[in-house]
């Protein structure tokens, strides 16, 4: 290998761009100095942000994210839905609890508690929240002073004494509402002589491997869990030191409460604690103090996220004496998606994010057909006549469905609240993806392969009874009539017509001349013949059927194509297949069904002559360069759509 460096790619040079853009976005200045220095070059540069609280701090943060993204239409930062799919409702919800907490409402005194499903992108959203604070805190926007040397990483204006406030506020137009903690407290009598101009005070960085502004707690035995975990307890190595167990510099100021202190402490399934944890927890959302033994009440101001699971929160609820606490809590419900579309972004994320899979080929279908298995899993039976879990699941993924419209598919949800808050979670499919996928000698997995791996999965699944695998195998059996089929067969008719789009048209062309015909209820010039004859009813009729059209509703479907026809046409647009996506459907349908035999002469001969080797052959390279198909799945597609029409 040459030791000469490489010319760079495009790609290089972008990602270098995007480092520069970065660094110099997040260029953060250094700075440390006294209380004194403080107010006077720091604090009148921008002291409404110098006394932001954790919630408006949290609240900036998301719309610093939101106007990086400035080109983007959604309500949701990109912060959230570069990693978290199809929970936007969720996410707006989350938004929604900081905006009003900033605000300075009474929603700022609530414990905001994410509710939902094993795996359904809880932690992953707390996650994204303390990322995006760490990063916040290096821009210029997101500055954050502290008294250095707390524990507590407290506010400088906390030095600023009571009976100065007043006057404060009219200057600087803020309120303080912060007190020293014992530690700083101490400090500032005995090494500064009380003269609180003289503290040391500096900027700080969020970080949550560093402690700074970002805590997480998780439960462990709650025989053994110790409140000190929270909320420390007296260090005895530093007794000896200063004499006193009641002197706070010989305190262990390590609980996870302050840690998180000006930013987010995360809580780990939060039900599962003690009950006097959780009585302090609220009360430090509502009242922003603690009180530990020895100290007076300790100033704290931090938002606490925690989450929990359905089972747990469930059996909370049936403790009457836990309706107090839950009526300080602000709880949003965290649901699986419903959307396979967003399913399958999922599991592709989850699968890119493994390097023992990056080099794995799934078919196009693949991640998709289980993403259809597991949103089955999660919908419920409808009331309404005519609307399975199919229909569903295609109505959720923004597909049109005979006999309904988008904007009714809010209504249908809310007739199915519960939706989302059960069935199969993303790791259970991903398990059984890469499970597949490792014990598969070509790294190659097709759709069939696919499903294949979860019906074994719920086989073995000792956690399931058979009531509950035999729906979830009829699922698998949905997925793969309803979805897969359709898909595969579509892929594989185009493939074999590489005029296939002309052939179309000129269809369409067709079917449009007899229908405009049909309706004015006139003769047509035959383009072969020349000769006037009658409109080709049968032709009209074998196209409307293949989407099964009835006689009774053929009149409004033919006059409702001509009229969006004649809207092209006063736009001066063509009319082409995209025009009208339930005509182009049908479009297909009919070509297809001319060509099956075609097909089965292609795929079905054990011996095939060389004419149709090369049919095989060029159908099989089409798949692979234009439909994201591999040799070994554009080869098992072919088998599998001539045994589907072997049996029709």
């Amino acid at each position: 290998m040459s030791t000469q460096e490489a010319p760079k790619t495009p790609g290089h040079q972008r990602f270098m761009d995007v480092m520069k853009s970065y660094t110099q976005a997040h260029k953060a200045r250094h700075w440390e100095g006294t209380f004194g220095e403080f107010l006077k070059d720091i604090l009148p540069a921008a002291p409404a942000r110098i006394a932001r609280t954790s919630h408006q701090y949290v609240w900036d943060m998301l719309l610093w994210h939101a106007e990086k993204d400035r080109e983007s239409t959604a309500n949701v930062p990109r912060l959230f839905t570069q990693e978290l799919f199809g929970i936007d409702d969720a996410l707006l919800r989350v938004v929604d609890y900081f905006k009003a907490a900033s605000a300075g409402s009474e929603v700022g005194r609530r414990l905001l508690l994410l509710l939902g499903p094993p795996s359904g992108g809880k932690s992953s959203l707390v996650i994204l929240l303390k990322r995006g604070l760490e990063e916040y805190s290096h821009t210029e926007e997101g500055a954050i002073y502290a008294l250095k040397g707390s524990p507590l990483h407290e506010s400088p204006l906390n030095l600023i004494p009571s009976s100065l406030r007043g006057e404060f506020r009219e200057d600087f137009g803020i309120e303080i509402e912060g007190e020293l903690s014992p530690h700083s407290q101490v400090r500032l009598e005995e090494e500064y002589e009380g003269d609180f101009m003289r503290f040391p005070v500096e900027r700080i960085f969020l970080s949550e491997a560093g402690r700074v502004g970002v805590g997480t707690y998780a439960p462990h035995d709650p025989t053994t869990a110790d409140i000190a975990d929270l909320v420390g307890s007296v260090d005895l190595s530093k007794v000896a030191e200063y004499g006193d167990e009641g002197d706070p510099r010989a305190w262990s100021w390590s609980g996870a409460v302050y840690a998180a202190s000006r930013g987010v402490l995360e809580m780990i399934e939060i039900l599962k604690v003690k009950r006097e944890f959780l009585y302090l927890l609220l009360t430090l959302t509502q009242e922003k103090n603690v009180k530990v033994a020895r100290f007076p009440l300790i100033h704290l101001d931090e938002t606490i996220v925690a989450h929990t699971n359905l089972a747990e929160f469930r059996k909370f609820l049936q403790e009457k004496e836990n309706e107090a606490l839950l009526d300080r809590m602000v709880i949003i419900q965290v649901p699986y998606t419903l959307s396979y579309l967003d399913e399958a972004r999922i599991y592709t994320k989850l699968i890119t994010s493994a390097p023992t899979f990056r080099d794995a080929h799934l078919d196009p279908h693949a991640l998709k057909v289980a993403a259809v298995f597991a949103c089955l899993t999660r919908l419920s039976d409808s009331e309404r006549e005519q609307l399975d879990r199919s229909k569903k699941a295609r109505l959720y993924a923004g597909e049109e469905v005979e006999g309904y419209t988008q904007t009714e598919v809010e209504r249908i949800r809310t007739e199915s609240r519960e939706e989302g808050l059960g069935g199969v979670s993303p790791r259970f499919v991903i398990n059984a993806i890469s499970n597949a996928i490792i014990r598969s000698e070509v790294k190659s997995l097709t759709s069939m392969e696919v499903l294949l791996a979860i019906k074994e999965a719920i086989d073995t699944d000792a956690r399931m009874d058979e009531r509950q695998k035999s729906a979830w195998m009829d699922f698998l059996v949905t997925a793969r009539k309803d979805f897969y089929n359709r898909w595969v067969k579509e892929d594989v008719h185009k493939a074999m017509f590489a005029s296939f789009e002309e052939e179309v048209q000129n269809l369409l062309d067709k079917y449009l001349d007899e229908v405009e015909a049909a309706l004015d209820n006139r003769e047509i010039t035959d383009p072969i013949t020349g000769e006037s004859r009658k409109p080709d009813e049968r032709f009209l009729r074998a196209v409307e059927e293949t989407i099964n059209i009835s006689d009774s509703g053929k009149d409004s479907f033919r006059q409702e194509v001509v009229r969006k026809a004649m809207v092209a046409f006063k736009r001066g647009e063509k009319f082409t297949l995209d025009s009208h996506a339930r005509l182009h459907e049908a479009i297909e349908q009919y070509l297809f069904e001319e060509r099956r035999d075609v097909l089965r002469l292609v795929t079905s001969a054990a011996r095939p002559d060389e004419e149709a080797q090369a049919k095989i052959s060029a159908v099989q390279e089409r798949l692979v360069s234009e439909y994201g198909y591999d040799d070994h799945s554009a080869a098992e597609a072919l088998k599998y759509v001539t045994t589907l029409l072997s049996r029709e």
